[in-house]
């Protein structure tokens, strides 16, 4: 990752600029090694090339790499050794070997396993798993926090293809809907009003409706479909490159009824799994709260739990320094759990179980969309056709009532 900083040298002359970095942290260590005395550190969002070539690493990868490693890690080979042998078992897939050569030589060269990581440059990977294995390999316990991770991805990864899936067939019926509606308004309404336009009779209003719609879709179509792309691919610029504007889109969808809600849970549900995660391997609850606010998606979401991590770092606790915050409060039920959690020091097993709780409820919630969002399509395509044929129709009912 890229990130601007502003300061003043150790000789006190002001510095500007930009450094390479896998981590905010290893960015400040970089910029204190070279005698730079920061004011001002953010994440760049400048666009380069690499940003377009860098793409992060699927989840099912993810799992598959830390499921192997932990598992030669865990029969006594070096990390070294254990990078060749998964390196000559993927040699026919060109990226992700091209991955595992990249490591294997920063790791030759004397880099940790985390350097090699975050320095590699065919795939970006997750911060807090860059973290984890930071923190691992300085505890000694870099087998079971890969374990882990391995199960971590892997059931984020079975929830993706769940959703997928479920999604496939509505996603179907509703292309065909509009391949369907597309040529019913473009081609075959033109053609039956035309046959009324020749014979001079006033067309019903629907009728005229419809054919209004016919014939801008017929002038505008090349328009439209740019437009069409250029909006989602503006949007999708704007989002990954203009903080402030994934800050307000991230917060928008947390108030938008149902979805917001299985949002909160899925961002909830996987900050408090990653969280009980390092306390589990016995990373210090400050650092293990730090580590954990890197899972977050929402940026809204991300902001107040940033905030309230740098409260933790001076001592405070996580559920009074978020009551406490400006940011976006989390639910009723979370908050309850984790200031319990706090009181009682046993924040891994409660958060546990809170992860579970909101894997579950996701898991009701959507089945349940995707149950009524099937018939719902049905009756939004069956009144698009309704309206449709009753225009195509009308006309024909009022020449036989005049006649």
């Amino acid at each position: 990752m890229l990130f601007k900083y502003s300061g003043m040298t150790k000789q006190g002359k002001s510095a500007r600029g930009s450094i390479e970095a896998s981590s905010m942290d290893e960015a400040k260590q970089k910029l204190k090694g070279q005698g730079i005395f920061y004011k001002e550190i953010s994440e760049s969002s400048q666009i380069t090339m690499k940003n377009f070539s860098k793409r992060e690493m699927p989840g099912p990868l993810l799992s598959s790499f830390a499921k192997e490693l932990s598992s030669y890690l865990n029969s006594g080979m070096a990390v070294l050794t254990a990078i060749k042998l998964i390196q000559g078992q993927h040699e026919k897939e060109k990226k992700y070997a091209s991955f595992l050569s990249s490591i294997r030589t920063m790791i030759e060269e004397g880099k940790s396993l985390y350097h090699a990581l975050g320095s590699q440059s065919v795939y970006s990977m997750p911060d807090f798993f860059l973290q984890s294995i930071n923190v691992a390999g300085q505890s000694g316990k870099m087998v079971p926090v890969l374990i882990q991770m391995g199960a971590f991805f892997s059931s984020q990864a079975k929830v993706k293809k769940q959703v997928g899936n479920a999604m496939a067939y509505p996603l179907f019926i509703f292309v065909v809907a509009i391949g369907m509606t597309s040529f019913l308004i473009a081609v075959v309404v033109p053609k039956i009003t035309g046959i009324f336009k020749d014979t001079g009779q006033e067309l019903p209003g629907i009728t005229q409706f419809v054919l209004g719609i016919s014939d801008f879709l017929s002038a505008n179509y090349i328009a439209l479909i740019v437009g069409f792309i250029g909006t989602i691919i503006g949007f999708k610029m704007a989002y990954k490159y203009s903080y402030s504007f994934k800050k307000a889109y991230d917060k928008f969808m947390l108030k938008v009824p149902v979805v917001g809600e299985l949002i909160q849970n899925h961002e909830l549900g996987r900050f408090s799994y990653i969280l009980g995660l390092m306390l589990n391997s016995g990373v210090s609850y400050a650092h293990a709260v730090k580590l954990a606010t890197t899972t977050f998606a929402n940026a809204a979401m991300r902001e107040s739990f940033e905030n309230a991590a740098e409260r933790v770092i001076e001592g405070n606790k996580l559920s009074h320094s978020l009551q406490r915050g400006k940011g976006m409060l989390p639910k009723r039920n979370f908050m309850q759990a984790l200031a319990l959690g706090e009181e009682s020091s046993e924040v891994a097993s409660i958060l546990s179980n809170v992860a579970e709780l909101y894997r579950e409820e996701n898991d009701d919630k959507l089945k349940l969309l995707l149950s009524l969002l099937e018939p719902f399509m049905m009756l939004f395509i069956g009144g698009v056709v309704g309206v449709i044929v009753s225009a195509m129709l009308m006309p024909i009912f009022s020449m036989n009532l005049g006649g």
